[in-house]
């Protein structure tokens, strides 16, 4: 990796090595999805307890409250995990420690909660078929906790005590004008309770922190202090705070945190200044502080990775590039890490060099940037009624969303898998998984006699599908309240303030997220269809459905024609992309202008997050030549290995959808062969393709720069490639930590790359 000059030490190894161990063990197995199950290193038992008594404490605790109010039940669990956890102030790290993060609530909150909600979707629906379209990877439909961005401003500029001031002030307006109701009584008595535990846990941080005597303990200490007394006042306060926030809301309360900051740049800017102009810190101590910051989000090894974004637009049009801004993506390549992962948000208005300065980092290996267009962001917002104020500052949460700033809130999510449908077409609905019957009866495939039908057929099957699905997470999202309350979060929320209503009990707008997953795939198993059977005539619907049900055994040169065909989506050709369009407009059409059950936005993303991967394995074969169980194409991109067109025509195909109707974000994984963009020119080559890419209107993209020879020498010498990382889908992963199945699917996508 390129590395940049600094001619200070941002971090000892001593430090680095002391984090890296501080969320679980380096010399022990570790699985990132289930990274919050860890110890690193043990706490000072005077303290607090140890997890396996808090559990219990949490157990008398629920048993008490039993009758009480969710609200009520979840703010006095957080209370007294806040109050109970041990706790560190360490020597090696700027950053406080708190010992309890494995959302131990969630035993009396969430998963008794969520199960009950869930039943009552199910009976609401009648003959719901929502477990059975998981299991064959049909679709998923899920309550959504994970994509949350807490008001920044709030939090920068009133602090966690500004907030509950703030709070208290609301209450005070409107109970003395007599209009109060129960529900808001509710609302504020549990949401002051979590912000009074809050408050009281960074005093008990600050007094812990009185006994150190370490060099970095004063430093702590008097941050603390702000944080205690009010709003944070420098660049290492909100980094703390920051952070507080961030471990608390995802660690205790169960609501993921999926922006540090309003773009990290751009939030911690006027406390840069001001400690810069008025000599609190110095640019050396600052970026001192930042690596530690970031450090501590690759050390806890998400296996999603944990997003921030840089960059925008402010509304004027001007950039909101900042010399901030350039210092992080140089303490982040500086430091070597792939988590946390940055957002840039690009526009015409971005500085060229500050462009070109994330294209050199990701030629030098670092992957984990992704570019996101502004452009698509804001005509994507607009069509749901933003203002083009607030769509230009919107956030980009988790791997590449978009959401207004303190306006909305995701409540649930649907993951489609596009091939799925077409293999009820040769099933005439029924499922190879569960063999029930789960699309609907279109008719004997072997009896169609046109394309015209079996397409139309695919449009009825996929059609019922969507909705047959979305019935239940109608009924579903009804709940969320009642399974997760979000009053640390919403407390942060002005709106949410000021009518003491919960943020997901349409407190601010309620937004229902629906995923489209191997469109590229799809469209590839419909021209196969169109070309072998119609266009060419070299096989009939029957030899073709005989084939997929024998996952292709003994039909060897069928599937090589399969391979072989022409029409395939990401080569820029033009049929294939017409149905592309199509596909992605008709998934779209079902939402567009629909209500949720809360009367608010149903969103369409283009994105699959690990469905390519899970949902595949529940998919028999298809028509394109994919075998029983393979994976199926993910976001915006086509099938592995079929872009073999370049770099211009797989452009070509993505940008000729509308990626705007994806109102909730797209992405486009680009795999590049490293002599393409070696040498000087390199980062210009790589220029050129995002600014085409962004020009066509292309709406989020990330690159992926390796080749087949590099990837198998490090499958076959795992020891010299410790640090290779790849770009899953909305994250990265480091090479060794993939099977060899996975691998083995990089290789051949590699293999297929134009050099």
């Amino acid at each position: 990796m390129q590395e940049r000059f600094f001619n200070y030490e941002l971090i000892s190894d001593t430090d680095r090595s002391f984090i890296e161990n501080k969320y679980h063990r380096q010399d022990m197995p570790f699985d990132g999805k289930q990274r919050m199950k860890y110890h690193g290193y043990d706490y000072d038992e005077s303290t607090g307890l140890l997890d396996t008594e808090i559990m219990l404490g949490l157990d008398e605790l629920a048993k008490k409250l039993e009758n009480e109010h969710h609200y009520t039940i979840k703010s006095e669990l957080f209370s007294y995990i806040l109050d109970n956890t041990r706790i560190d102030i360490n020597e090696h790290d700027y950053f406080i420690g708190i010992y309890t993060w494995d959302r131990v609530i969630d035993k009396h909150t969430i998963d008794p909660w969520q199960k009950e909600a869930y039943a009552k979707a199910t009976l609401a629906v009648g003959n719901s078929k929502r477990n059975d379209f998981s299991k064959s990877g049909t679709a998923w439909a899920l309550l959504d906790f994970d994509h949350t961005v807490p008001d920044w401003e709030s939090l920068s500029t009133l602090g966690f005590v500004g907030i509950l001031e703030r709070l208290e002030n609301s209450y005070t307006a409107i109970k003395s004008s007599g209009a109060i109701t129960e529900k808001q009584e509710l609302f504020y008595k549990c949401a002051k309770r979590e912000y009074e535990a809050l408050i009281k846990f960074v005093k008990r941080l600050y007094a812990y922190s009185l006994t150190k005597s370490h060099p970095k303990a004063a430093i702590v200490s008097e941050s603390l202090k702000h944080l205690c007394e009010g709003a944070p006042q420098t660049t290492y306060d909100m980094l703390q705070l920051i952070y507080i926030y961030f471990m608390v809301s995802e660690s205790v309360e169960h609501y993921q945190v999926r922006s540090l900051g309003y773009g990290l740049d751009n939030t911690l800017y006027p406390f840069y200044k001001s400690d810069i102009e008025n000599r609190r810190f110095s640019k050396e101590e600052i970026s001192r502080f930042i690596a530690y910051f970031m450090m501590q989000f690759s050390a806890m090894g998400n296996y999603w990775g944990q997003p921030f974004y840089l960059g925008g637009t402010n509304p004027d049009g001007s950039t909101a590039v900042n010399e901030l801004s350039y210092l992080i993506l140089d303490i982040y390549d500086k430091l070597g890490i792939y988590n946390p992962k940055i957002q840039i948000k690009v526009c015409k208005s971005t500085p060229k060099d500050f462009v070109f300065k994330a294209l050199k980092m990701i030629i030098g290996g670092s992957t984990s940037i992704v570019f996101c267009n502004e452009d698509i962001i804001v005509k994507a917002l607009m069509r749901n009624g933003a203002t083009y104020d607030d769509a230009t500052l919107a956030v980009v949460k988790g791997c590449y969303e978009y959401a207004l700033r303190a306006k909305s809130i995701g409540i649930s999510f649907n993951t489609f898998n596009a091939l799925k449908p077409l293999c009820f077409v040769f099933s005439d609905g029924y499922d190879n998984v569960t063999g029930k019957l789960l699309g609907i009866h279109t008719g004997d495939v072997s009896e169609f006699d046109s394309f015209e039908k079996f397409y139309h057929a695919y449009l009825a099957q996929f059609d019922y599908v969507i909705n047959e699905n979305m019935k239940w997470i109608y009924e579903a999202e009804k709940y969320i309240n009642d399974v997760n309350p979000s009053l640390l979060y919403a407390a942060t929320i002005p709106a949410c303030t000021e009518q003491l209503r919960d943020a997901n009990d349409g407190g601010i707008i309620n937004v229902s997220d629906m995923l489209l997953n191997g469109l590229g795939t799809a469209v590839d198993a419909l021209m196969a269809v169109y070309e072998l059977v119609f266009e060419k005539g070299v096989t009939t619907l029957q030899e073709l459905k005989n084939a997929l049900d024998n996952n292709w055994e003994g039909f060897e040169k069928l599937r090589l024609r399969a391979l072989a065909c022409k029409h395939k989506y990401g080569r820029g050709d033009k049929l294939s992309d017409y149905y592309a369009c199509a596909i992605h407009n008709f998934f779209a059409s079902h939402f567009i202008g629909k209500k949720n059950s809360h009367g608010d936005n149903i969103e369409y993303e283009l994105h699959s997050a690990l469905a390519f991967l899970k949902q595949g394995k529940s998919t028999p074969a298809t028509p394109d030549g994919r075998y029983n169980g393979d994976e199926v194409s993910k976001n915006a991109s086509p099938t592995i290995g079929m872009d073999t067109n370049g770099l211009t025509a797989l452009i070509r195909s993505v940008t000729s959808m509308d990626l705007s109707v994806s109102d909730s974000g797209a992405c486009l994984d680009c795999m590049i062969h490293p002599s393409t963009v070696q040498g000087e020119g390199g980062a210009d080559i790589l220029y050129g393709v995002l600014n085409t890419y962004l020009s066509l209107g292309g709406a989020s993209i990330h690159f992926n720069i390796f080749n087949s020879e590099m990837l198998k020498d490090a499958q076959a010498n795992p020891d010299r490639y410790k640090n290779l990382q790849v770009r899953v889908c909305g994250w990265n992963v480091l090479w060794n930590n993939l099977s060899k199945k996975e691998q083995d699917a990089y290789i051949l996508r590699a293999e297929k790359i134009i050099e």
